[in-house]
């Protein structure tokens, strides 16, 4: 197992490496620092040199690669991939294009995102697991089709419905929970609940489906008749042998989920108010900051990576076969 988990370790080196060429090209080769300039300056009235003034204060005048004008190793260092991406390996985001610490601000923000994502993602897995298995003890009745029915409005419904819509009952006609808005520490439970339960509850679609799925496959294996021959009952079938059989699939499913825990969510974050690192994206698009920009991209990648390496950990964990490949 020791070396399948170094294995696995080792593919993720070249895959962070891939992920930060191909944001460097994508920030400063397809999109240049001029148009970066232009876009930020206004496309109308900036000049070449307010152009050149920007660049130069955000250390976008240097060459992209090689340096002709320095000499030795400064051919290399005083150039924007060794600046600007180089860095990004070391977790050194630098600073903002309006001068801000970005490692800082991710730090302040990373705790409101894993205050709403870590509940969200956790009740919504054992809901929807829950829910996806009592469809599954119940199929062929009037249970299944209709909760089969229920899934698919829901599936149908637009997220800012969700939302909107929980706003609207929650805090504007019942007054249980507040319309928007973070506090710090214990106090900020209250103005969780609503996105939590709507963040369940905009996902149940879906998700029951894809777990009712793979447990309807799973029932019609020879195993599972296995164990009905010997007299278990069917909730034990399921929650003990079909649960534990469809691991992996849920497990598969629940790593694309795992940025989000650090990430947070851009439509939750910004409708709430909830100062987390969904919000802070949204507000650097708007604002056209492309450090920060830039930096977040990096960062989900990272966490995805981190993701899939968790995964395969807890494959070995679930699955004898892959522990012992």
């Amino acid at each position: 197992m020791t070396a399948y988990l170094i294995r696995r370790v080792l593919y993720a080196i070249p895959l962070l490496l891939g992920v930060n060429i191909l944001t460097f090209v994508l920030f400063f080769v397809v999109n240049s620092p001029d148009d970066m300039a232009r876009m930020h300056l206004g496309q109308k009235h900036v000049t070449q040199e307010g152009i050149a003034k920007w660049k130069h204060e955000r250390g976008y005048d240097l060459p992209l690669l090689w340096n002709d004008s320095a000499e030795g190793a400064e051919k290399v260092s005083k150039t924007i991939f060794y600046s600007k991406s180089l860095g990004l390996f070391l977790f050194h985001f630098g600073r903002s294009d309006s001068g801000r610490d970005i490692s800082a601000d991710i730090y302040q923000r990373m705790w409101p995102s894993l205050a709403l994502a870590a509940p969200s993602l956790l009740a919504g897995l054992l809901v929807h697991v829950s829910l996806a298995l009592l469809l599954v003890l119940f199929r062929t009745t009037y249970v299944e089709r209709w909760g089969t029915l229920a899934c698919v409005i829901l599936m149908s419904v637009s997220p800012l419905f969700f939302i909107i819509g929980g706003q609207f009952v929650m805090s504007k006609l019942l007054r249980l929970v507040p319309i928007s808005g973070y506090e710090d520490g214990w106090g900020a439970i209250r103005f969780l609940i609503l996105p939590v339960i709507i963040s369940v509850v905009g996902g149940t679609g879906s998700s029951v489906r894809w777990y009712r799925a793979l447990f309807l496959e799973e029932v019609e294996k020879d195993y599972v008749r296995t164990a009905r021959a010997k007299g278990l009952s069917e909730l034990r079938v399921l929650f003990g042998h079909v649960l534990n059989n469809a691991m992996i699939p849920i497990l598969t499913g629940v790593v694309v989920l795992l940025p989000l825990l650090f990430m947070g969510s851009l439509l939750s974050e910004s409708f709430f108010g909830i100062p987390g690192l969904g919000s802070y994206t949204l507000d650097a698009i708007n604002l056209q900051d492309f450090a920060i920009v830039r930096a977040m991209v990096f960062l989900g990648s990272v966490l995805y990576i981190v993701g899939l390496l968790l995964t395969d950990i807890s494959y070995t964990l679930v699955d004898p076969r892959v522990r012992f490949e």
